[in-house]
């Protein structure tokens, strides 16, 4: 990597920690506050506010270090879209008559019984944003192996889809694992981190540097990510994961993405982090030590 390469990406990384840290303070005095106002696990009174703080800062920094034009659009579509429908069901999910309508067998009774849950709002927006996302990664000539060059309408069609699926599907896995203080952020700078290499870097250091300024917030149990953190964070990290790859990596990304939600309808993975000593230790790295 070059050293203009390493500073465009640092830049990005240090305009994503900015912009999530002034949208944060913004909503938190804003008339907006009251309404994202909750209550975690452990008691603690806590803010939503970080999601769309998180969501903002993200996808506007990973416009910023895109390789193109066509992945700056992925992004913001991918990170804006998922965030604004993980708001609507943050808040709209909240009130009494939605909180009945929780997984998909609540969001298909609600629907049979002639309601939209916002759950199936989420899920049906997150669905939309990812293929929106792909589409235009497949209209950009840079991305890794374009099916362009090796296959004709039909192949296009796949590989967009395939696209389509492992954004909403990391989407959905980060989302799952925000369940504890930092546990989805760190799983996203996790991940995030050796993707800030190669061509496609630039997609990810812009939401790694948001995720760092909002994890310390997180990690004391004064804000939490929400669906609007947490699925834009996810998106985003699938946009990354979808340009660095073709059709077959595509495809096994999707597989384990679905293998990993499918495990999460059967497993708690809280407990599989509990059980695992390793996992225990990084999940509660930084994270405050006692319940009050």
């Amino acid at each position: 990597m070059s050293a203009r390469s390493r500073g465009g990406r640092l830049l990005a990384a240090g305009a994503g920690a900015v912009t999530a840290r002034w949208v944060l303070r913004a909503i938190g005095g804003s008339r907006y506050a009251g309404p994202l106002r909750r209550t975690n696990f452990h008691g603690r009174q806590v803010t939503l506010a970080a999601g769309p703080a998180l969501a903002t800062g993200a996808a506007l920094a990973a416009a910023a270090g895109s390789p193109s034009v066509p992945a700056a659009s992925a992004a913001l579509v991918a990170g804006l879209g998922s965030g604004a429908v993980g708001l609507y069901d943050d808040v709209v999910g909240a009130r009494p008559e939605q909180k009945a309508d929780k997984g998909f067998a609540g969001h298909l009774r609600a629907l049979s019984e002639g309601r939209v849950s916002s759950g199936l709002v989420k899920i049906a927006g997150v669905g939309a944003a990812g293929l929106a996302a792909a589409a235009l990664l497949a209209a950009d000539p840079t991305v890794r192996r374009h099916p362009r060059r090796t296959g004709g309408a039909l192949a296009r069609g796949v590989d967009v889809l395939l696209g389509a699926g492992v954004v909403a599907g990391t989407a959905n896995l980060i989302n799952l694992l925000d369940l504890r203080p930092g546990r989805a952020a760190k799983a996203a700078l996790l991940v995030g981190a050796p993707l800030a290499t190669g061509p496609a870097g630039g997609l990810v250091a812009g939401p790694l540097g948001a995720t760092a300024a909002v994890l310390p917030a997180d990690l004391d149990e004064r804000v939490m990510l929400g669906d609007s953190g947490a699925n834009a964070l996810g998106a985003l990290l699938g946009v990354a994961l979808a340009a660095r790859t073709g059709p077959r990596g595509r495809a096994g990304i999707l597989a384990a993405l679905v293998a990993l939600t499918a495990a999460s309808e059967r497993v708690s993975f809280t407990r599989v982090i509990q059980s695992t000593p390793v996992l225990r230790e990084l999940d509660a790295l930084g994270r405050l030590p006692t319940e009050p």
